[in-house]
């Protein structure tokens, strides 16, 4: 019987951790993109039910702890924040977002998962130097082979840094699942036009409180 016992707590004590480790991370233990004081620190807020979402254009560009910022040139990044009375929970997703740029009369853009943009990641610094090599093996190339336009072939990445700027992106994107409020990330859309072509904006919100539209610059 005692040995019978011992194997049903074994048994508890196994299945508890193994929940602790597929349950998400506390919002308090995110090391990511931290909410601003209040939704009107952001280009445009607008309110949905009991849910006040705040929300800045910011371009190509993903903002870092550290550095310069990451590019992306296929797509536009919103950085937004969720908020609410005290103790307010909210069911986040991405695909609550969508983004209506310049057309009226075209669709909304749907947001896409943080993943999808990793091909186009750009790195400032890492790319600065690429562009000065890539410039200097040209002109030798050219004067060798006195071919002005010939072009040597582009370097990839090193593998430790795709990896590092791919885990900046996870944490600075906006978490999913049943959160806390305040809670804050960025959001992507796929777009690779200029942003000075973009005339008018808006970012349009359906989640579980409701709905809202944010007029954005």
């Amino acid at each position: 019987m005692r040995s019978f016992r011992v194997i049903v707590i074994l048994g508890a004590a196994l299945c508890l951790g193994a929940q602790g480790q597929n349950a998400p991370a506390p919002a308090s233990e995110r090391k990511g993109l931290p909410p601003r004081a209040a939704p009107t620190d952001y280009e445009a807020h607008a309110t949905a039910g009991n849910v006040t979402i705040g929300a800045e254009f910011l371009g190509h560009s993903i903002p870092r702890a550290e550095g310069e910022p990451l590019i992306t040139d296929d797509y536009v990044v919103i950085e937004t924040g969720l908020y609410g009375p005290p103790g307010t929970h909210t069911n986040i997703t991405v695909d609550n977002f969508k983004l209506r740029i310049n057309e009226k009369k075209k669709p909304p853009i749907d947001s896409a998962p943080y993943g999808m943009i990793f091909s186009s990641l750009k790195e400032p610094e890492w790319q600065a130097e690429q562009d000065l090599e890539a410039k200097k093996a040209k002109d030798d190339m050219a004067g060798v082979n006195k071919n002005p336009g010939a072009t040597p072939a582009p370097k990839r990445m090193p593998l430790e840094l795709q990896r590092a700027i791919q885990d900046e992106v996870r944490k600075a994107a906006l978490p999913e699942g049943d959160r806390p409020l305040p809670e804050a990330g960025l959001i992507f859309f796929r777009h690779g036009g200029k942003v000075e072509n973009i005339h008018s904006m808006e970012l349009i919100y359906t989640g579980p409180t409701g709905t809202a539209t944010l007029p954005l610059q």
